[in-house]
């Protein structure tokens, strides 16, 4: 018998992640790819396989730890014959990462970067931003880079918060806890008052008007809630709505079934968009783009990963595909099928979810007529689509029946303005409507 350590795996461009769950015990015996460990990120859960059969001898993490790639969580007893070379060299890759040093110099923020104040700071900007007191302030702030983007991004002074996490280490549920606090009357509540704070919605008793029951959100809702709050409240929304006809780009998707079925693929109108979308991305780069953190400068992307909102039983998620300008309808279909069957199995992973520039949410397979989605920020646009239906059309001389997808889209104000927004949607709706365009 032959001992292995089991590591964290890539867990994408995240300092670290939360163990929600601990799945196994020492003593327990597991198989290849049983689950061991639960984790979540600030966008999805995951969870970590086991890579041999055996039995557990060693768990070195609990509920509520955080840990990063690479980090040892257990030990396993596997026979020698499991132990193969191959798993031999990526245990020897995969060795414990050596103890961190104390991470306040190397996080330490420079005063310019990390406080530089907005143009007008709003007066509950200054009011978050003010010091509570000398023992906050200075390099002893420990946080995670995510964590201090956060707090720039909402105005907060990251040295005026206090971490509830280990050691001392500032969380984003601190940040949100010193803005409520400020938001509700609490610390610097003087300089927040003025009409500039948000009221909190008042709490009621419905129990008194008649009989309640209270179920707990899910996580998926409880982590996406908290971020579309987010983006509601920075993002000026513009909503653009518009149609377009698709009949013979249904007719074309229609007469491509059987090919595609023997490719091992559905084809669906959405692989359409999404290559519509790409197209319309190259003429208003705009779209493809996010602010700066302060808000001056446009950084323009010259990669295509389209994010796609996919409902599952557990909630909203949003898969990306990436370099959707360089594949095919075929390779993108079955893309698709992939990641939407994992999102709905709820493996994806944090790498899944990360790097988009665009999202589309598709309700059309269920219904409606318009709906004005939330940006997906950092992103600056994300497009909405409903249910198509057959509509009568004039074409000069009478009326004939058309295939119509109503869509929209909502974009970041500040980047795009309306007469833009209007071009955008315009040229969407032509490519879907002639795909021969996307040739061109």
């Amino acid at each position: 018998m032959a001992t292995q350590q089991i590591n964290i795996p890539d867990i994408g461009d995240f300092d670290s992640v939360e163990v929600i769950e601990v799945l196994v015990a020492e003593g327990d015996e597991v198989a290849v790819d049983d689950s061991l460990l639960t984790l979540e990120s600030d966008k999805a859960t995951m969870e970590i396989p086991a890579p041999y059969a055996g039995k557990i001898t060693k768990v070195t993490v609990s509920v509520g730890d955080k840990v990063a790639e690479g980090d040892a969580v257990f030990e396993i007893e596997v026979s020698e014959a499991a132990a193969s070379p191959e798993k031999a060299e990526q245990k020897a890759e995969e060795k414990p990462a050596p103890a961190k040093a104390p991470e306040a110099p190397k996080e330490a923020p420079k005063p310019a970067a990390e406080s530089a104040p907005a143009p007008t700071p709003s007066p509950t900007a200054q009011a978050l931003t003010k010091p509570v007191n000398a023992q906050s302030m200075g390099a002893a702030s420990h946080a995670s880079p995510s964590v201090r983007a956060f707090a720039r991004k909402l105005g907060v002074d990251i040295n005026t918060v206090s971490g509830t996490g280990p050691k001392g280490r500032i969380q984003q549920s601190d940040i949100e806890a010193m803005i409520k606090s400020v938001m509700q009357g609490g610390a610097g509540a003087g300089q927040a008052q003025g009409g500039m704070g948000i009221p909190s919605v008042p709490e009621i008793d419905f129990s008194q008007f008649g009989e309640t029951e209270t179920e707990e959100l899910g996580r998926i809702k409880k982590i996406s809630g908290k971020f579309l709050q987010t983006s509601w409240l920075n993002v000026p929304h513009v909503t653009q709505f518009d149609e377009c006809d698709i009949t013979e780009m249904d007719a074309f998707r229609k007469s491509m079934k059987a090919k595609a079925e023997k490719e091992g693929v559905k084809l669906t109108p959405l692989v359409f968009v999404m290559k519509a979308v790409v197209k319309a991305l190259q003429d208003f780069p705009s779209f493809n783009s996010s602010l700066s953190p302060d808000g001056q400068s446009l950084i323009k992307k010259h990669y295509y990963n389209i994010g796609v909102a996919v409902d599952t039983p557990n909630g909203l998620v949003v898969p990306v595909l990436r370099d959707v300008d360089k594949k095919g309808i075929y390779e993108l279909s079955r893309e698709l099928m992939e990641i939407s069957g994992k999102a709905r199995d709820g493996k994806l992973s944090p790498k899944d979810m990360s790097g988009g520039t665009f999202t589309i949410s598709s309700l059309g397979g269920i219904g409606g007529t318009q709906f004005t989605p939330i940006v997906n920020a950092p992103e600056v646009a994300i497009m909405g689509l409903s249910k198509a239906k057959m509509q009568p059309v004039w074409n000069g001389s009478e009326f004939e029946p058309r295939l119509v997808m109503p869509f929209s889209v909502s974009y970041d104000h500040r980047v795009v303005d309306g007469a833009e927004g209007v071009r955008f949607t315009t040229t969407v709706g032509q490519y879907l409507t002639d795909l021969r365009q996307l040739i061109l």
